[in-house]
């Protein structure tokens, strides 16, 4: 089965799908969307190691080259007022690589949208699929009931009414086992009625899921955009406290950022496995959770199996007829043998049993509501709403919300590339840094300056104490 044509795969979709995938062992893995296979969520894992691997290698160059700034530097000559040499240079691609940190930033917030987006999508789409089956069932036994009720009293009434006439009460009869068999063919139609899982639920817990998660991206933006922020200004203000604060929260958000683009990774490389097939995963699933066919239809030659069924909804074209369809024309007929054979009766038995007005009066009232209730029943049943829910989901899926994942993985990268820059770049902007003596009042000054001002030097002591000037012998 291939995908659905209110649906095609992206080009990214297809890039993500053709990656080569491997388990522990480095084997080769099948790109067939297959979660609940070890093999399979092996591979996914060893994609968001990759992310890992790149944070080792970042922290161990971060090392290396911090080591060798702080061992190998050469000693500055005594009295040297000279900064050392590119530490400029260091300083201005601190800056440079914040400012990069930043465009990420922005990046973020609009591949966060983006997934926000696709998911909101995927969850309306959910839920007016579950107003389309609950619905359903609703107007089937709604209408299944009446029927009953209209069996129970009005058409046993009526043949009180019509006893001592027995073509009219072959008549009756005759309108009952058509009630009874319309009943029985409506029920064949709720086929999600008792199935376990609703799309309300699963919609419940994917929009639950996607506040944490959309919270949780909001933070870490905010969280690089401070680190940046704060970092430029302790730059800007030569502040070294400052910066050494920010120097262990960019450590902290380097590690934050590569373990958002691991996850991004295996997240973007499983959904794109989903979104090359979903048709054939999700009627396996469905198949597998709801058990839809199995025992709820009543008559056997009459009830769809569950593939007939998934496939007229999800391909919605003229090579899949509609399931139901036997179903429809039987009741149909059914309903307009029971119009005609009432309004027999109406003519017939009226003028003789005038009490047989009011059950007949109610028995149309009954049947006027059961052909539009029919009617409701075949425009929902009709695979062009359900499809349009189904088409809207993926197109949320697999296009906004995989889009949203790239971007977020391309801002996890910058920030990534950012910091470590950043946390290279620091330590050779820092020594360019003035020194912060409290005993230091005057830029420029002397140290004695500060203790001994002019005005009170040895050699310009006043004169007007005597007595602290020790007499010649």
């Amino acid at each position: 089965m291939g995908a659905s044509p209110g649906y095609r795969p992206s080009a990214w979709v297809h890039l993500l799908h053709q990656l080569p995938r491997a388990d522990f062992q480095l084997r080769p893995v099948p790109s067939g969307f297959a979660p609940r296979e070890q093999e399979y969520q092996q591979a996914l894992l060893l994609v968001a190691a990759l992310a890992g691997l790149g944070l080792g290698l970042s922290l161990i160059f971060i090392a290396v080259y911090l080591i060798r700034f702080c061992c190998c530097r050469s000693p500055e000559p005594p009295g040297a007022k000279s900064p050392p040499s590119g530490g400029g240079c260091a300083t201005w691609s601190c800056i440079a690589a914040l400012l990069v940190g930043c465009a990420g930033i922005g990046i973020g917030f609009y591949g966060n949208s983006e997934t926000s987006d696709g998911v909101s999508q995927l969850s309306s789409a959910l839920l007016h699929a579950n107003h389309t089956l609950s619905t359903i069932d609703h107007l089937v036994w709604e209408t299944v009931e009446r029927l009953g009720e209209a069996v129970r009293t009005e058409m046993t009434t009526l043949e009180e009414v019509l006893a001592q006439r027995m073509e009219l009460v072959a008549a009756a009869r005759g309108a009952r086992r058509q009630a009874e068999a319309v009943a029985q063919q409506l029920q064949g139609l709720a086929f999600w009625h008792g199935v376990p899982v609703s799309p309300l639920q699963v919609a419940e817990d994917v929009s639950f899921v996607e506040e944490y998660r959309w919270l949780a991206y909001v933070l870490l933006l905010l969280l690089v955009l401070l680190v940046c922020l704060f970092t430029l200004l302790g730059l800007a203000k030569q502040s070294k406290w400052l910066v050494v604060v920010m120097t262990a929260m960019s450590l902290l958000v380097l590690v934050l950022s590569w373990g958002s683009m691991g996850l991004e990774a295996a997240t973007a490389v499983g959904l794109s496995d989903f979104c090359s097939n979903p048709d054939t995963y999700i009627l396996n699933v469905t198949q597998e959770e709801t058990g839809l066919g199995s025992g709820s239809q009543p008559p056997p030659p009459l009830s769809p199996s569950t593939s007939d069924i998934l496939s007229y909804y999800f391909l919605c074209n003229q090579e899949v007829s509609n399931p139901f369809q036997q179903r429809l024309t039987l009741s149909q007929r059914a309903l307009a043998n029971i119009h005609s054979q009432l309004q027999g009766l109406e003519r017939e038995a009226i003028p003789q049993f005038p009490a047989a007005q009011k059950p007949l009066l109610s028995l149309e009232e009954t049947l006027n509501m059961t052909e539009g209730n029919f009617h409701q029943l075949v425009a929902l049943l009709h695979c062009r709403s359900l499809h349009k829910d189904y088409g809207t989901a993926l197109r949320g899926l697999c296009e906004d919300a995989l889009e949203g994942l790239l971007f977020l993985m391309l801002f996890s990268l910058l920030a990534a590339g950012a910091l470590a820059t950043t946390l290279c770049s620091l330590p050779r902007a820092w020594v360019l840094f003035p020194p912060r003596n409290p005993n230091v009042l005057y830029s420029g000054s002397r140290p004695s300056d500060a203790l001994f001002p002019t005005s009170l030097e040895p050699n310009n002591l006043p004169r007007s104490f005597p007595s602290c000037w020790r007499r010649p012998h």
